[in-house]
C-alpha cells in the first residue's frame, strides 16, 4: 500500500501508539490500514458416495481441481459464503451443511472455512469459474491435479473419517513446506 484509501496522501510503515505491529499509517489523516487474513469458505459436496469437483476456470491455478469455495463477503457469514461459493461455482445446492474443517494457512494470510453438505440431488453445471463440474468417487479424485493443498488435505480428511464412520469438527494449522497426506505411488 502506497497511498492512503482516506484521503490519497502517501503512508508510510511504523508502529502506532498502543499497537505492537507495523501498520500503514497516514500520517496526514492519521487513518492506521490494517491489514487483515483473508477467509475462504467452502462445502465439501457429496452425492451418495461421490464428492463434487469443480475444474477452475480462473487465475489462480487455472484448469485445476478444487472444492467450490471463494472468499468469504462482508455482510455474510461464512455458511451463507460457502453456499453462494457452492452455487457460483457448481450450480450445485446442498443440504444440511455442517461446519467440517477450519485450516489457518499463516505464510499466505488466509482462513479456510468447509462445510461438508449433502447434495439435494445431482444437477449441477459449469459456470464463468468452473470450467467443468463433477462427481468423483475416491479411486476418481485426480490427487495429482488438485488446485491447492488445503483441498487435498480436506478431502484426505473427509475419506479418512468416512471410512471410520465418524466424523470430528477440524482445526488445523498449515505450515510450509507442505507435505501431501496421500502416498503417492
Amino acid at each position: 500500500m502506497n497511498f492512503c484509501s482516506s484521503c490519497g496522501e502517501s503512508v508510510i510503515i511504523k508502529i502506532p501508539e498502543g499497537d505492537n505491529r507495523e501498520r500503514h499509517v497516514c500520517e496526514h489523516c492519521l487513518t492506521i490500514h490494517y491489514q487483515n487474513p483473508r477467509v475462504i469458505a467452502g462445502v465439501l459436496p457429496v452425492y451418495g458416495d461421490q464428492i463434487l469437483l469443480c475444474r477452475r476456470a480462473i487465475e489462480p491455478r487455472h484448469g485445476f481441481w478444487t472444492l467450490p469455495a471463494g472468499f468469504l463477503e462482508n455482510g455474510e457469514s461464512s455458511l451463507q459464503g460457502a453456499l453462494r461459493e457452492c452455487e457460483e461455482e457448481a450450480n450445485a445446492q446442498v443440504i444440511e451443511p455442517e461446519l467440517y474443517a477450519l485450516f489457518d494457512i499463516p505464510q499466505i494470510n488466509q482462513v479456510y472455512v468447509f462445510y461438508r453438505a449433502q447434495m439435494a440431488n445431482a444437477t449441477f453445471n459449469p459456470t464463468f469459474e468452473s470450467s467443468e463440474v463433477a462427481l468423483f468417487d475416491e479411486a476418481d479424485i485426480p490427487w495429482g491435479e488438485l488446485a491447492f493443498p488445503v483441498v487435498e488435505l480436506a478431502l484426505h480428511h473427509f475419506l479418512n473419517d468416512r471410512q471410520r464412520g465418524d466424523f470430528i469438527v477440524r482445526h488445523e494449522e498449515i505450515r510450509r513446506p507442505w507435505k501431501s497426506p496421500r502416498p503417492t505411488s
